[in-house]
Parts: structure tokens; C-alpha cells; sequence
């Protein structure tokens, strides 16, 4: 028979590992996402910065070793991309800026594979920065994988059917907890089931896993109907 000392110590030691875990569990994927967008940012300059501590060896030692110090290099790898991504933002928005973005976007053009991803990532941004036309709106819900299930979705294109004529969206499912993957649907717009969730507010919700949501959601097209007694609702 187990001693009541040692009965109270194991829910004791369940719990506080649980908590622990449940603890570490956030505060490790953050660092995983931080650390990897940090090792991108690092990578763009790092060859600038080897490339500046051979040219500053022979006249400036102390300055070469300085900038091969693993710790220095990476901080100021980051410093210089963002620097660099600042740069490029207020240099875009000026005149000259966009007749060169212009001038690069016609080279692009003219590489087949290359334009079609370049174009349909362009594409794809700016229309989830604009609002959708008509009645539909941006962030909805629709039947998926199956008419028993609803997931997030988000309306990217009204289409017609060359038979039918009735309006079809084209509707990008993201996945959790990585939005940049997903799904593409066409499904017909009298299925959608519209929200009044900004885009912000539908990333929030599908990278948290459903953790950090609005309060409401409209779930339903219409209020379900009532079960009937002695029977099971369809």
C-alpha cells in the first residue's frame, strides 16, 4: 500500500510538470520562429560583412576580428538587412524607385518560370490588402474537409461557371500553425459563410490554433433548426 506522503506527492509532481511544460511549449515555438527569422535576416549580409573583414585584415586587424566575433557578426548582419529593408521600403516609394521596380519587374517578366511566381505572389498580396467586391467578404467560412466541418477561409477571387453562370469563389484555407501553407478551394459563394473578422484577426486565430479569437463567430448560414422529439436532427 502506497504511503499517503508519496500519494500526494505524485498528483503534485503530474500537475507541476504539466504546468511546466504548457509553460515552455509557447515561449520554445516563439524562439523557434524568432531564431529562424533572425538566422534569414543574418544570412543576407553575412557575406558582406566576411567579404568587408578580409578587405579590413591587412590594415585593420583588431576591426577584422572584431567582425568575425560570432556574436558581433550576427547582430550586425540583422541591423544592416533591416537597414537595407528600410532603405529599399522609403526608396520604393519614391519616383525613381518605382520606374526601377518597374524596369526590374519587365526583366522578370521576360524569365517564363520566374514571372509566374513572381506575379502570383504580387498578386495574391495585394489582393488580401484590398476588399473584396460585391456582397462577399474576405475572411469567411466554408464546408471543409467535409459538410460536417467549417474552417477559415479566405476569398481571393469570385469566378463564374461557364455553365451555370453561378458565382464560384476561389477561397485559400491556411493551416496552422503555419498560414504560408494551405489549401485552395473553389467553392459556390451561396456556401460561403461570411464573417466580420479583419484579416488580423483570422491570422491571429489560425496561428494560435484557435487559442486567441473574437468573441463570436457567425457560424451558420441560418439558425439551425430545433431537433424533433424522438428523432435526431439531419
Amino acid at each position: 500500500m502506497a504511503s499517503p506522503s508519496k500519494s500526494k506527492f505524485l498528483p503534485h509532481l503530474q500537475r507541476y510538470l504539466i504546468t511546466g511544460i504548457l509553460t515552455v511549449i509557447p515561449i520554445w515555438i516563439t524562439w523557434i520562429i524568432f531564431n529562424f527569422i533572425m538566422e534569414k535576416l543574418r544570412n543576407i549580409s553575412l557575406p558582406w560583412i566576411n567579404a568587408l573583414s578580409d578587405l579590413s585584415a591587412p590594415a585593420l586587424p583588431p576591426f577584422a576580428r572584431w567582425l568575425t566575433d560570432p556574436l558581433f557578426q550576427s547582430t550586425f548582419a540583422v541591423m544592416i538587412t533591416l537597414l537595407g529593408l528600410y532603405t529599399l521600403g522609403w526608396f520604393a516609394n519614391r519616383v525613381i524607385g518605382k520606374k526601377l521596380i518597374e524596369l526590374i519587374e519587365q526583366l522578370i517578366g521576360r524569365i517564363p518560370f520566374v514571372q509566374t511566381i513572381y506575379g502570383s505572389t504580387k498578386k495574391l498580396l495585394t489582393v488580401l490588402q484590398q476588399k473584396p467586391g460585391g456582397d462577399v467578404q474576405r475572411v469567411v467560412l466554408i464546408e471543409f474537409p467535409s459538410s460536417d466541418m467549417k474552417t477559415v477561409g479566405l476569398v481571393t477571387r469570385i469566378l463564374i461557371d461557364e455553365t451555370t453562370g453561378r458565382e464560384l469563389a476561389a477561397v485559400y484555407v491556411p493551416t496552422t500553425p503555419n498560414p504560408t501553407s494551405g489549401y485552395l478551394e473553389i467553392v459556390p459563394v451561396e456556401r460561403l459563410i461570411s464573417t466580420d473578422w479583419t484579416m488580423e484577426q483570422a491570422m491571429t486565430f489560425v496561428i494560435s490554433g484557435g487559442a486567441v479569437a473574437p468573441e463570436h463567430i457567425h457560424y451558420f448560414n441560418s439558425a439551425p433548426k430545433p431537433p424533433v422529439q424522438g428523432k435526431i436532427a439531419d
